[in-house]
């Protein structure tokens, strides 16, 4: 199975309330994958650290992301994201912007999101969601 891990899940893992690396390990039979639109939300922590605390957040996003597949927004990613957001404008249940996304992004692939925020991804509906344990 494809799993697309979620932003919370990586932070996690480097700040060390989840063992990241351990699940991974766990689930040798999956593909593990990232959103482009993570891979912003990890620079920008970068980005905002500073000192030896920035350096060994870059250390670490640049481990993370070593020969994990970076998954495009493509031009059908964008019609599935502007799909499920007009469908959750119209029930009232928005999503964050950067989740909207990861969500178009795996249901395009027939992915399943890995996250400790099921609440909102599990609004998208035909959504696979699981959270790590």
């Amino acid at each position: 199975m494809a799993i697309i891990l979620d932003a919370d899940v990586i932070i996690r893992g480097e700040r060390e309330s989840f063992d990241l690396k351990g699940w991974v390990a766990a689930h040798s039979d999956d593909e593990f994958e990232i959103a482009a639109i993570t891979i912003a939300e990890l620079w920008h922590g970068v980005e905002r650290a500073t000192g030896a605390h920035r350096a060994k957040r870059e250390r670490y996003v640049r481990l993370v992301l070593e020969g994990m597949p970076i998954i495009p927004y493509t031009e059908t990613t964008a019609l599935v994201h502007a799909r499920i957001g007009a469908a959750l404008e119209s029930s009232g249940k928005l999503i964050g912007a950067y989740d909207l996304i990861v969500a178009a992004t795996a249901l395009e692939r027939g992915s399943t999101v890995a996250t400790f925020n099921k609440r909102h991804f599990g609004q998208v509906r035909g959504l696979k969601v699981i959270e790590p344990v």
